[in-house]
């Protein structure tokens, strides 16, 4: 989450040690992704009250050819007059409140090892370091991190849940954001300095490893042939369980969102609305995953089934 406005543009394209920046696709590229478009992720139907809204699984890093929506996510967005996104980064003042959230987080003082990893990490990713210096530590891993799976054709700027949103203010939908931004940045920035700082380093422990690439990779991958049985037990694979601060950080990044974004869908889909709710596949799997959540509020919730590619 908050991709938009952390990726860094990495200099030094021409280098080949250098993940390349996105490009402007041309027509040729842009029919291709149309002509070749299938149904990807994950989505269920909810319904209550004789109305019908959605649960659409997405990722936050994909590629240009994966933006445009298959048949049934199509159907399903035409079938709804309301869009639903973490955060609509469309919304006005949504990209002032981030920066404005970022510009008074807590200052860390990280061990001065650590610090010197991040720059040498900035090197490797071709990122001038001052140009994120500025961000709070875990945010310039991250950055890093994003940087890193452009080696891989993935990029940030491909979000899909942005591209829903994209689409929904395209067809004049009402766009609403599931979130605020002070609320995640609460989330994504860890009270506890200690914490946070082991945090940064588990991330970027994998980030010179290579697991974070790998991980981005995985995730990319299970969500563009809608693999149900990878996603839904990530746990045994992501990497991200490891420690006491990586599963107190999951837990509040997954399970403890779900149950305030289940309780917003909820209202908008009472007032009388018919929803198609974008969030990250996460937040879609397990007992306390948005279709469970949903469930228990008495609804009926169905899973649309895609065809794996």
């Amino acid at each position: 989450i908050l991709q938009a406005v952390l990726v860094a543009p990495a200099y030094g394209e021409n280098s080949m040690q250098c993940p390349s920046a996105p490009v402007a696709p041309t027509p040729k590229i842009i029919q291709a992704a149309i002509r070749d478009t299938h149904d990807r992720g994950f989505m269920w139907r909810i319904s209550k009250d004789g109305r019908t809204s959605f649960l659409y699984g997405t990722i936050h890093v994909a590629k240009f050819a994966w933006i445009y929506p298959g048949p049934k996510v199509s159907h399903a967005m035409h079938a709804t007059d309301t869009v639903a996104v973490e955060i609509d980064m469309m919304a006005p003042d949504i990209r002032a409140h981030l920066v404005n959230g970022i510009s008074k987080a807590p200052v860390i003082k990280l061990p001065t090892p650590l610090a010197q990893r991040i720059k040498k990490q900035a090197g490797t990713e071709c990122i001038p370091y001052d140009s994120i210096a500025r961000l709070p530590p875990v945010f310039q891993v991250e950055t890093l991190s994003l940087t890193d799976a452009r080696r891989d054709g993935l990029d940030a700027s491909y979000a899909i849940d942005a591209m829903v949103a994209a689409i929904g203010h395209a067809a004049k939908k009402e766009v609403v954001s599931l979130e605020t931004p002070e609320s995640q940045l609460k989330v994504l920035l860890m009270q506890n300095p200690q914490e946070s700082i082991a945090l940064i380093g588990d991330d970027l422990d994998e980030l010179e490893s290579g697991e974070a690439r790998i991980y981005l990779k995985r995730i990319a991958g299970y969500w563009n042939n809608s693999n149900y049985e990878k996603m839904s037990h990530y746990q045994d694979w992501c990497k991200c369980l490891d420690t006491e601060v990586e599963r107190k950080f999951m837990k509040n990044l997954l399970d403890d969102r779900n149950a305030v974004l289940a309780e917003r869908i909820d209202k908008l889909h009472m007032s009388g609305k018919q929803v198609f709710v974008a969030v990250g596949s996460l937040h879609m799997f397990g007992p306390v995953g948005l279709p469970t959540l949903m469930k228990n509020r008495g609804y009926k919730v169905e899973r649309v089934y895609f065809k794996p590619q």
